[in-house]
């Protein structure tokens, strides 16, 4: 049996900082057009559309109505890439982006009256205009620009509209809240329109405020916001106001007061300065024995004073059970000592019954204002990781919305308030949401129909499922019935991300912890949730009467993770969240059944198995410490992607590891198979705007990647394939050998804010494997240069797992030996 007894080995000090250049991904591919045909139709679309755009545009000069351009839309072929419309000099402004299942982009564009020859002398120039380049290779002046545009019409309220069509009210005269994504100098301008044609604005304090864009909740009529669209010319985009939360709710269930006080006898309390699990839900009851020596009163709090800090629910307290004990079950049923190492806070997020609900448009808001909270509270924690297992359940799939922005935003220390030097990095933990208790069992016989729900997009948390090893039913009245879910398999409880676009969306859920089975009655009929056989035992919130209940879904999954979380921070505390993050995902691995069906698959197979499954069940364990067989080798480093001179934003800086692999060693293994696992975790700054959900370089503020030297690559070749800064003139083009043995490859795993893949070969082939890069790639910081960001430094956890499959041959000793060896020899 492999030990995990010793240190992990930090690699920190190998780190060498490169000069980087991107080699670049290509050039796009152009877009071949008829001029003749081509031009005419789009001088014609565009004097049409601006005359009726003219036209229609609201003008009420009283209330303050006076617009001085019109809005566009511009429809662009499939193969145009993320929509770049808007030129600073050319003082247009694009809006919202939307794309059709066919590929096809609808892109609204602000054209001031003053500058609307501009664009049409572009278009005269590409039709009529002298054919410009290279002998062979001629093409119409302004063709990158106009060649990627289908049509152009007048904008539409549907030109703005970026959520399902199905929210828009029947009526246009039916009020709602709105969400209004204004242009940042624009909110003044829109919020005094919107009151002067009596819609009701929220408080400014309720904004959500990112670097293109801030979001306004708005109630009104779609009249009004038409109004405020076309008439103010400050609105970018506009959603549903819609992050209305639900999670499972428990039934209450008893058992005898005399097993709490047995167990709190045997549990050693953590100290005050303790890491924590801050719970964002419907409050906690610290009266009870097992939470209240470690949750103090000055910590539990509620984002309105009238709430009160207790639990009205109950969930919030079976949140605390599960996040300070993990599952009662085993440790009711031993007599060991038990060592608590973290303690609990709690925010209330949700109101009590007798009180207003929340506003719809506020989750995002409210999140952040539970984190302020927590932290004013409690100052002095050594580390939190914040838990939430409210989810929307209107909201489905992979764009980002002001919810999941807003917590990347509080994960990257950006809020409002935040420092900008040194930011407060933040841990979170979400669930990915359920799959209801009710649903009928023909209903939910597919688990890949679920998908994750909002806010479990948000890149810079760790979005928890559900799978399951409880089946057997001890309940009364159940003969005969089945439990859905075999041991390893699946939760039927969990969601996935298996329907989200593979370009585009994050691997989500990351990670799955147990989260209870539900049983199948004979006919093969009836899907029974909640039996408390099949569930987790958690804290109830009435310690009188029922001070233990059954606690099951991603609710119980999401708590374990976040009490996961605050056991290696306590075990560890100079690791960062983002390198906690990133030791959760190397423990991790696929039960029996999950990788069966790994192995059945390709790459493309398998990556949307990890989006049903993530990387699979982490291990404590393996998290806290190394074994001879299976050791992390651990990096914490900081980098500044880009630079800037003057106008001019460039790439920065790549590091580059020699990796310390003992080539005797290694080369002696031979054909014995060894595992590398690479996890790359940093937290991006968001921009959730424009083209973000058709290109994910424009929502995160920078990315990284890696890059892993091939087994017959030479390394003068590996530094010069990836970086052009290493290259020469006259140097002979570096060569790309092929990267087989990887699991899921480069292609699958680039988007989101944490980068995890394995690789499997023979130990000689990890021998001559012996360096890797961490390399920069595109991000709002770099494009968005008036913002100011682009000299600014972050920084990336890198953790590397090495696993034999002969648990007697000890890598770890010869490996620790060579890292000091390689510190101060240069590449």
């Amino acid at each position: 049996m492999t030990r995990f007894t010793r240190p992990h080995i930090d690699i920190s000090r190998l780190a060498q900082s490169r000069a980087y250049k991107s080699k670049g991904g290509g050039q796009r591919q152009r877009i071949q057009r008829i001029r003749d045909e081509h031009g005419p139709q789009l001088i014609e679309d565009y004097a049409k559309a601006i005359e009726e755009a003219a036209k229609g545009r609201p003008v009420d000069v009283e209330r303050g109505i006076d617009p001085t351009g019109v809005v566009l839309e511009f429809e662009l072929a499939p193969r145009s890439g993320p929509a770049n419309l808007d030129r600073t000099t050319e003082k247009t402004r694009q809006g919202a982006v939307r794309v059709d299942e066919n590929g096809v982009q609808r892109v609204a564009l602000i054209v001031p009256d003053d500058k609307r020859d501009v664009i049409a002398r572009l278009l005269e120039e590409y039709t009529y205009g002298d054919l410009i380049g290279k002998e062979g290779d001629e093409k119409p002046p302004n063709a990158g620009r106009i060649e990627q545009i289908e049509h152009i019409r007048q904008a539409r309220f549907e030109t703005f509209w970026r959520d399902d069509p199905a929210a828009i009210p029947q009526s246009r005269q039916d009020s709602m809240w709105w969400g209004v994504w204004c242009f940042n100098d624009a909110v003044d301008a829109v919020m005094n329109a919107a009151r002067r044609i009596n819609c009701r604005v929220a408080e400014p304090d309720t904004y959500l405020r990112f670097p293109d864009v801030t979001v306004v909740p708005i109630h009104g009529t779609q009249v009004a916001i038409e109004i405020l669209l076309f008439g103010t010319l400050g609105i970018a985009e506009v959603r549903r106001a819609s992050d209305s939360p639900s999670f499972f709710m428990t039934d209450i269930q008893g058992d005898e007061r005399a097993w709490v006080d047995e167990y709190a006898e045997r549990v050693i309390w953590p100290a005050g300065d303790a890491p924590t699990v801050c719970l964002l839900d419907t409050g906690v009851n610290r009266g009870h024995p097992l939470i209240e020596p470690a949750l103090f009163d000055e910590h539990v709090d509620s984002i309105d004073p009238g709430w009160g800090g207790d639990d009205h629910h109950g969930h919030g307290t079976g949140m605390a059970g599960i996040a300070l004990h993990g599952d009662l079950t085993a440790p009711l049923g031993d007599t060991a000592q038990r060592d608590l190492t973290h303690r609990a806070e709690s925010v209330k997020i949700l109101p009590p019954d007798g009180f207003d609900p929340n506003a719809p448009n506020s989750y995002g808001f409210i999140t952040q204002s539970a984190v302020s909270i927590a932290e004013i509270n409690n100052p002095e924690a050594a580390f939190r990781s914040f838990c939430m297992a409210v989810t929307n359940r209107d909201r489905t799939g992979a764009e980002a919305t002001s919810w999941s922005a807003a917590i990347d935003q509080s994960a990257a220390g950006a809020m409002i308030g935040d420092p900008e030097e040194a930011p407060n990095r933040r841990l979170f933990i979400l669930s990915a949401g359920n799959v209801r208790d009710h649903e009928a069992m023909d209903a939910i016989e597919e688990p890949d129909a679920f998908p994750a729900e909002d806010p479990a997009q948000a890149w810079n948390a760790i979005t928890v499922g559900g799978y399951t090893d409880k089946t057997e039913i001890r309940d009364s009245g159940y003969d005969g019935f089945d439990s859905w879910a075999n041991p390893g398999e699946l939760s039927p409880y969990s969601r996935s991300s298996y329907l989200w676009s593979v370009r585009k969306s994050p691997l989500k859920p990351e990670l799955v912890f147990e989260a209870g089975n539900r049983a199948i009655s004979p006919a093969k009929t009836e899907a029974v949730a909640g039996l408390p056989s099949l569930s987790l035992l958690s804290t109830g919130a009435d310690v009188t009467q029922s001070p233990f209940e059954p606690f099951w879904a991603t609710s119980a999954a999401a708590a374990q993770g976040a009490r996961m979380a605050a056991q290696i921070a306590a075990s560890h505390p100079d690791y960062w969240p983002e390198t906690i993050r990133a030791l959760m995902m190397h423990s991790a691995d696929w039960t029996g059944p999950m990788r069966a069906e790994l192995d059945a698959n390709n790459k493309t197979g398998r990556t949307e198995l990890v989006r049903r499954y993530g990387y699979g069940v982490p291990s404590l364990e393996r998290a806290l410490a190394s074994a001879q067989s299976h050791l992390a080798l651990i990096a914490q480093q900081p980098i500044q992607p880009f630079k800037q001179n003057k106008s001019d934003v460039k790439f920065n800086e790549a590091h580059i590891y020699p990796l310390p692999w003992p080539t005797e060693v290694l080369e002696e293994l031979g054909e014995a198979l060894v595992r590398l696992k690479v996890t790359l975790s940093y937290f991006i700054e968001p921009n959730p705007s424009f083209s973000s959900a058709i290109d994910p370089a424009r929502y995160q503020s920078f990315g990284l990647r890696f890059d892993l030297k091939r087994a017959g690559e030479t390394r003068t070749n590996f530094l010069k394939r990836r970086n052009l800064e290493e290259r020469r003139d006259g140097d002979p083009k570096p060569t790309t050998p092929a990267d087989s043995g990887w699991l899921l490859g480069e292609q699958q795993i680039t988007v989101g804010s944490l980068h995890c893949d394995v690789w499997q070969g023979t130990a000689a082939e990890l021998a001559a494997r012996n360096a890797l890069w961490v390399y920069p790639v595109n991000g709002w910081w770099r494009e968005r240069k008036a913002l100011g960001r682009a000299n600014r430094k972050t920084r990336y956890s890198l953790v590397m797992t090495v696993e034999t499959e002969d648990q007697t041959i000890d890598l770890y000793t010869p490996i620790e030996a060579l890292v000091e060896t390689l510190v101060d020899i240069k590449i």
